[in-house]
């Protein structure tokens, strides 16, 4: 059999870049919107805390196999798991499928966000609110635009502007501007923070957010429950999976442009202390300007009445309808809370959104790096033609995105629209299975040895190799066949936890 001469290998230009980018593809719209929710939700630093040991147990063991199985074989997802056992190509197929399926949805989403960076620029610099008072209070607007064309073009510019940057290369391309984007997306945020921190009250939400509360973990009864404590662990190690970019095909293509004389598990410490670094900061941005809007709007004396008269219980409930999960939380509740703050309102809501451009931009980057590295590999093209013909791609599906709830408002997929429908897919059913097949491949079908070995190879001693070992064998693929059964049967309505 002949085979075609593969490219020469684009390689970071060091460790450091390697680190930056794949923290760039990390820290998306999942640290902004749903990390705040679910900290919200679970009990603040109940939750936190069950997130950094799912961070450096289970994260740690899928990012260390999927960056070696990419540096080992200088592959993308696509072709990288036949060139380690032929019989197993068709988990890169699996995988490439997920990138291929998000990235148009979540360039639509990051469109969204543009044009709210661009409404509140002329807030800001007007000193009129064109959303309307009416309007932001309700959620019209936003209902109002997603009704519209309008997502499809802004999506389109979304999708546009990060092939371009793709079309420039690994070094001149996504380091660059990686180099750009993640400095400001850190100032803004930590610009953002300062500004809340001295809000008055702000105190009392960034105690709600940091000190344990165990009431997540109670029944009704007081008692202690281990159903809420799966719950809370299904919630933690969902965010957790999605976070860090894995089962999408980012980190094998990422970890295929990696020298080799570097470290691979002190790089991945780095990635996920990044990564849980602006997941934190998101909740230090949010979640006291939510608590301050709920108490002061959302405590009214029908909802104290509500809970036998009890200010603490009626606050509780209060603040959890305001954190809304996903695009209700930054689309419609926020909104909300830069309104309530007054004419420095809009100045804040501009550098918010900003800074998730940035975020939203550098992980719709790697979704597209992945696929056209997939596509360089498979049929051996030059860059330039592979990022092409993944942009148009790309903008073709994007539409059913971007018109989901406007023209295509009626047409569902069992029962979801299209947009909800991709993200289900992928999210709840496509990643599990790829990162379950993938400990299995690496646990049993090859040998854990293979990426203890990719990790030493540079001389430097992987001392997890023990824990490793126990990870992707046997605790990884169960932890990861719970988040599938219970999304699997959340979606059914079989009673499955929601994460």
């Amino acid at each position: 059999m002949t085979h075609k001469k593969h490219l020469p290998r684009t390689r970071w230009s060091g460790q450091l870049a390697f680190v930056l980018a794949a923290s760039a593809s990390a820290i998306g719209l999942g640290n902004l919107w749903r990390f705040p929710y679910l900290a919200a939700q679970y009990g603040g630093g109940t939750f936190i805390l069950i997130y950094l040991l799912l961070t450096m147990t289970l994260g740690f063991t899928l990012m260390v196999t999927e960056i070696s199985i990419g540096r080992m074989t200088a592959q993308s997802p696509l072709t990288a798991y036949g060139r380690i056992k032929r019989q197993w190509g068709f988990l890169g197929y699996l995988a490439v499928i997920i990138p291929a399926v998000i990235c148009p949805y979540y360039c639509v989403i990051a469109g969204w966000v543009v044009k709210y960076f661009i409404t509140y620029v002329k807030m800001a610099v007007s000193g009129v609110n064109v959303m309307g008072e009416q309007a932001v209070d309700s959620g019209a607007f936003f209902g109002a635009f997603i009704g519209s064309t309008e997502p499809l073009w802004y999506g389109a510019l979304v999708i546009v502007a990060c092939s371009a940057v793709i079309l420039l290369g690994v070094k001149n391309g996504i380091e660059r501007s990686n180099l750009v984007m993640m400095p400001l997306l850190f100032f803004a945020a930590l610009a953002i923070c300062v500004y809340v921190a001295f809000l008055p009250g702000s105190g009392a939400g960034l105690s709600y957010y940091l000190v344990p509360n165990l009431d997540c973990l109670t029944n009704e009864a007081g008692e202690f429950s281990f159903a809420l404590l799966g719950k809370t662990i299904l919630g933690a190690m969902g965010q957790m999976f999605y976070s860090l970019s894995l089962a999408m095909g980012i980190m094998i293509t990422y970890g295929s442009y990696m020298k080799k004389q570097d470290n691979i598990e002190r790089s991945v410490r780095r990635i996920e202390i990044a990564d849980t670094f602006i997941a934190i900061i998101a909740g230090f941005m949010i979640i006291p300007v939510v608590y301050m809007f709920a108490v002061k709007t959302g405590v009214t004396p029908e909802l104290v009445a509500q809970h036998g008269g009890d200010v603490a219980l009626a606050t509780k409930a209060a603040v959890k309808a305001a954190m809304n999960q996903g695009p209700g939380l930054m689309f419609v509740t926020l909104p909300k809370v830069f309104a309530s703050i007054g004419p420095t309102g809009a100045w804040l809501g501009a550098t918010f959104f900003l800074l998730v451009i940035f975020a939203a931009a550098t992980s719709a980057i790697s979704l597209l790096e992945a696929c056209t590295s997939s596509f360089c590999d498979l049929f051996h093209l030059p860059r330039a033609k592979s990022a092409l013909l993944v942009m148009v791609l790309t903008l073709g599906l994007s539409a059913l995105s971007a018109l989901s709830y406007g023209t295509f408002a009626n047409v569902k997929v069992f029962g979801y629209p299209f947009l909800d429908f991709f993200d289900f897919v992928t999210n709840s059913v496509l990643m599990p299975i790829v990162a379950t097949l993938t400990c299995i491949f690496i646990g049993w079908a090859m040998s854990p040895r293979l990426v203890v070995d990719q990790c030493e190879r540079t001389g430097h001693v992987f001392g997890a190799k023990g824990f490793y070992a126990l990870m992707v064998r046997y605790f990884a693929p169960l932890l990861l066949v719970a988040i599938l059964v219970s999304e699997i049967c959340r979606a059914l309505n079989l009673g499955g936890w929601s994460i």
